[in-house]
C-alpha cells in the first residue's frame, strides 16, 4: 500500500489486522502528486516484488481550488491521473511476471461532467477555479483515468495482464474533506445510512478476484451489478486514447529530464 502519513498508514494496518490477522502488510511512502515520489516508490515495489498479481489504482483528490506542484503541474491531475499512469507503467513487467494479473483503476461517472476537452491543454492547465468550476475538471480526471485504462489494455494484449475501470458510486470516504461544511455532511449522511464505501469497495474487490472478470480487459463497470457501462467521450475512440497515451508519455519524460 502507498501512503504519505506514518501514522495513518499505523491505524490502517491495525484496521485490517483486526480483520485479518494473518495479513502481510508492506507501506511505501511518498507523496502522489510528486512524480518523482511516483517514481521512487513505483522502483522500491518493483524492486520487493518482481511478480505482482493485482495492481489497484484507487488514490484521488478533489480539490476545490487550483494549487501547482513543485513540479509545474495541476495537482488534480497529478494525483488523479498522472500517478497511477507513472506507478501502473514502472510496475507492467513485474505485472506481467505475474502470468495473469488484474489492473483495477478507480474511475467515476463524474467523467461525464468533464466539460470541454482539450489535448494536450488539459493536462497542463494550470488556470484557477472556483469550488463550483471543479467538478468538471475532476470529472475530467476521471475521464482521463477510464481513456487510460482503454490504451493499456490495448498495449498489454497478448502478456495475461488485464485492465479495467470501475465506476464506485456516491461513497463516503472524505473526498470532498475540503469543503467547510464537509464532517458535518458526512455525520449526516452516516446517519442515514448513504454513502457506504464498502459498496464501492465491492465492486473493486469483485474485478479483481472474481472469475467473471477472468480475461476481461478495457472495460468499464458499474457499483453494484457490475455490468459494463459505455463511458462518455472521447473515452472508447482509440486513437484520442493512443494520443493521450503519448502525449502523457511525452511530457512526462520531458519532466524527468528537466530533473
Amino acid at each position: 500500500m502507498t501512503a504519505r502519513s506514518e501514522s495513518k498508514a499505523e491505524a490502517t494496518e491495525s484496521i485490517i489486522k483486526n480483520m485479518a490477522p494473518n495479513a502481510e502488510i508492506d507501506f511505501f511512502f511518498g507523496d502522489l502528486s510528486l512524480m518523482k515520489d511516483v517514481k521512487r516508490i513505483g522502483n522500491e515495489i518493483k524492486a520487493s516484488y518482481p511478480k505482482i498479481d493485482m495492481l489497484i489504482n484507487n488514490a484521488g483528490l478533489h480539490a476545490f481550488e487550483q494549487r501547482i506542484t513543485s513540479e509545474g503541474f495541476p495537482e488534480m491531475v497529478a494525483v488523479n491521473y498522472f500517478a497511477p499512469w507513472l506507478l501502473t507503467n514502472i510496475l507492467t513487467e513485474s505485472l506481467i511476471n505475474s502470468g495473469n494479473a488484474r489492473i483495477v483503476n478507480v474511475a467515476s461517472e463524474a467523467s461525464r461532467n468533464h466539460g470541454e476537452f482539450k489535448l494536450p491543454y488539459d493536462l497542463t492547465d494550470i488556470k484557477t477555479f472556483t469550488s463550483r468550476e471543479s467538478s468538471s475538471l475532476y470529472g475530467k480526471t476521471k475521464l482521463l483515468n477510464i481513456m487510460f485504462t482503454g490504451a493499456l489494455a490495448r498495449k498489454l494484449e497478448g502478456t495475461g495482464v488485464t485492465v479495467n475501470a470501475i465506476n464506485p458510486g456516491f461513497n463516503v470516504t472524505g473526498l470532498g474533506r475540503e469543503l467547510w461544511f464537509a464532517s458535518i455532511l458526512e455525520h449526516i449522511l452516516k446517519f442515514l445510512h448513504i454513502g457506504d464505501p464498502r459498496r464501492g469497495a465491492d465492486i473493486i474487490i469483485r474485478l479483481a478476484l472474481e472469475e467473471e472478470y477472468e480475461g476481461v480487459t478495457g472495460g468499464y463497470f458499474n457499483v453494484g451489478t457490475g455490468k459494463p457501462i459505455i463511458p462518455v467521450q472521447p473515452a472508447g475512440n482509440s486513437d484520442i486514447e493512443d494520443k493521450l497515451w503519448n502525449y502523457t508519455k511525452e511530457l512526462l519524460e520531458v519532466k524527468e529530464d528537466l530533473n
